[in-house]
């Protein structure tokens, strides 16, 4: 599979002005907008959103849910009270925050990655607020979803981002081309990060590469995991897994030490020094995980709205990080690839 013109979607940061996500001022009980002429309302509801940890790719898909249900009819300070808590990359803070947000009984929570979700699924497991997860790779492994395509416990619903693996490799062919042995640092406690190690454990041989993984147990690990792999590695691979991505800095600072490039599979981990990433757009990924929860406040059982996916996928590069690593991009090979060294971030008035 190559990397072509017409394979990626080119999704091009735009600067936009967002409102900030926490604690919102009481809303009122409801809201009138113009739509074509005719009145539309939608009565007061209070959302609560969680995340494992605060980093760049997690904000923007939060801020995009925000924005995404404003742009249905639930805006907040309005007619939507938003309640934000981080876990600060703390199970046992997740899990107090589940149990807090069942205690306040919003009209949905919206769970922002793997371990949230999990320990608010286990929260809500007798209670009938609806969860809509998002910036999960695996529902499956993580049991969320089974085998159907239906949400374990009749409460639970959401959008993953099961990134399909061959691309990602044929990307090491394309940054490294004699990439032989490739480097993963991963957190143990999160499915999705061990589904993925699994993964490529079986399909890197296809490709005559070897996976060579070291666990990080905590965000402060990640730099030594990272040096531990010096003539071991010669490309370093890391996807959706949340303790790496809020050490992503002393992953890069090791990466470059070694020289070895670093890939990843978000936009901000480019930004923050990695070579190129192939994945979602985290913004679109917020907006578009606003529909599901829009459709529970609206009163439709999670039980009655299909999880989804949304695997379409963006490449960002920055060739000045690539340098740094000891390779060079070549942009024209690349095709579409969007380069972060002169195409600006999103911008977010927080």
């Amino acid at each position: 599979m190559n990397l072509a013109r017409n394979k990626f979607a080119l999704v091009m940061p735009a600067m936009l002005a967002m409102m900030a996500v926490g604690c919102s001022q009481p809303a009122q009980n409801t809201t009138s907008e113009q739509n074509s002429g005719e009145t539309a309302t939608k009565p007061a509801k209070t959302i609560a959103i969680s995340a494992i940890v605060e980093h760049p790719s997690l904000d923007d898909i939060r801020l995009g849910v925000v924005d995404g249900l404003a742009s249905l009819g639930y805006k907040q300070g309005e007619n939507l009270t938003v309640n934000f808590q981080s876990a600060q990359g703390s199970m046992a803070t997740a899990a107090q925050i589940a149990k807090q947000f069942t205690a306040d009984n919003p009209d949905a929570i919206v769970a922002i990655t793997t371990p949230t979700a999990q320990s608010l699924a286990a929260a809500t497991e007798t209670i009938s607020i609806p969860l809509i997860y998002t910036a999960v790779s695996d529902p499956v492994a993580a049991k969320l979803i089974d085998q159907n395509n239906k949400g374990t416990q009749s409460n639970i619903t959401g959008l993953s981002s099961q990134l399909p693996l061959e691309p990602q490799i044929e990307l090491f062919t394309k940054i490294k081309p004699d990439a032989k042995r490739i480097g993963f640092v991963y957190s143990p406690g999160e499915a999705n990060s061990v589904a993925i190690k699994n993964q490529l454990t079986e399909l890197l041989p296809k490709y005559g590469m070897t996976l060579v993984d070291v666990p990080a147990n905590r965000s402060s690990d990640v730099a030594d995991a990272t040096r531990s792999l010096a003539g071991k590695a010669d490309l370093l691979y890391t996807s959706l897994d949340n303790g790496v991505a809020s050490a992503m800095e002393a992953m890069v600072q090791a990466a470059n030490e070694l020289k070895i490039p670093v890939i990843t599979s978000d936009e901000f981990s480019v930004r923050r020094g990695a070579t190129a990433a192939l994945g979602v757009n985290d913004y679109d990924f917020g907006l578009a995980t606003a529909k599901l929860v829009a459709q529970a406040l609206d009163g439709t059982p999670p039980s009655q709205i299909t999880p989804e996916v949304m695997n379409t996928l963006t490449l960002f590069v920055s060739p000045k990080h690539a340098a740094e690593q000891g390779v060079t991009v070549d942009l024209a090979t690349l095709g579409t690839a969007i380069n972060v060294d002169t195409v600006p971030a999103r911008q977010a008035q927080k």
